[in-house]
């Protein structure tokens, strides 16, 4: 982990548009940087000022079958007429390298985010997550990684642990709180060992989904991971108490029109919250080394982060070693 190269910071427009042009894509407008910590994503237009997205990997993080994967995963959803954005085939690949760097290039697909309070958009989203799934169950990852609490929990807080980003003056209260939270997510999680396991979006919050007249679409693919159908939806649901049970009747709605939900994988909820929470840290710390990170999240790594993630933390704790009714989302 923390394998950071250099260059990768240093990624300038002469080295994007040469890199464009060594596919033969030709940049004639100025390049627009996206929103986009993980990899660099430049939006350009071409002769026919046409818009397009070129997206540049970031080093050690997916090997290049791991991504090949991902971009074999999307093209089965275009197959299945599936509102996905998929990367361009040029030269008779989607995957290109220039000098040390990897990239993609898609069509720009813009849109904004769903209204997530409107119960038919909720519907909406539901249908379309559930025929992702039944793409998803088609075939097996074979590289990429699977969400389990070992790879986003232990993981992460051993990262933190070894690293010492954790304040010295915190870390037993750390401890005391993270130790049995893992704790908690490992035991429900072999609880449900037997639950379906598949090719997921896997990081499926409302920045990653575009809505346009037309209806939703996903334009990343970048964390697709194997792991449970819930993954995809918890994350969309949002407000108060009786909101969320809204919510997640009208998201359930749209999904068993076309693929069963497993009732069990509500369970899963609360664990995957926490081990979200913990991976988000852990990602955070081992990209610390990154300028753009310490520019984007200055406040990361603080001694108020820190009794601020300690307060989350303790919180999940509670929720889950409390729960009356697992995964009612509540």
């Amino acid at each position: 982990m923390n394998e950071q190269p250099t260059h990768f910071y240093q990624l300038d427009p002469n080295t994007i548009l040469d890199a464009l042009e060594s596919i033969d894509v030709i940049a004639e407008a100025a390049l627009l940087p996206l929103n986009s910590y993980e990899n660099r994503v430049y939006q350009f237009r071409d002769r026919d000022n046409t818009k397009f997205v070129v997206k540049f990997y970031r080093p050690s993080r997916w090997s290049d079958q791991q991504i090949l994967e991902e971009h074999h995963f999307s093209e089965q959803m275009v197959d299945a007429e599936i509102p996905v954005v998929p990367p361009m085939k040029i030269n008779q690949s989607t995957l290109h390298h220039f000098n040390d760097f990897r990239f993609s290039v898609f069509e720009n697909h813009g849109g904004r985010h769903p209204d997530l309070d409107n119960e038919k958009t909720l519907t909406w989203l539901g249908r379309f997550i559930a025929r992702i799934h039944n793409v998803g169950e088609i075939e097996n990852f074979k590289t990429r990684w699977t969400i389990t609490p070992k790879s986003y929990a232990i993981d992460s807080y051993q990262f933190l642990t070894e690293h010492e980003f954790i304040p010295r003056e915190l870390k037993e209260s750390m401890d005391s709180v993270c130790r049995p939270l893992i704790d908690e997510c490992v035991k429900r999680f072999d609880r449900f060992s037997d639950i379906t396991q598949l090719r997921i979006h896997g990081d499926c919050h409302p920045s990653n989904v575009m809505w346009t007249d037309d209806g939703p679409h996903f334009v990343d693919l970048d964390d697709s991971r194997t792991g449970p159908a819930v993954q995809d939806l918890w994350m969309l649901i949002t407000g108060d108490d009786d909101e969320k049970i809204n919510q997640r009747n009208a998201i359930l709605d749209g999904y068993e029109e076309f693929r069963e939900f497993d009732d069990r994988e509500l369970q899963l909820i609360e664990p995957l919250r926490a081990m979200r929470m913990m991976h988000y840290m852990g990602w955070l710390a081992n990209r610390w080394d990154d300028p753009s990170f310490k520019h984007n999240f200055p406040w990361f790594n603080t001694t108020r982060y820190w009794e601020e993630q300690l307060l989350n933390l303790k919180e999940q704790l509670g929720t889950l070693q409390n729960e009356v009714t697992p995964g009612n989302w509540l």
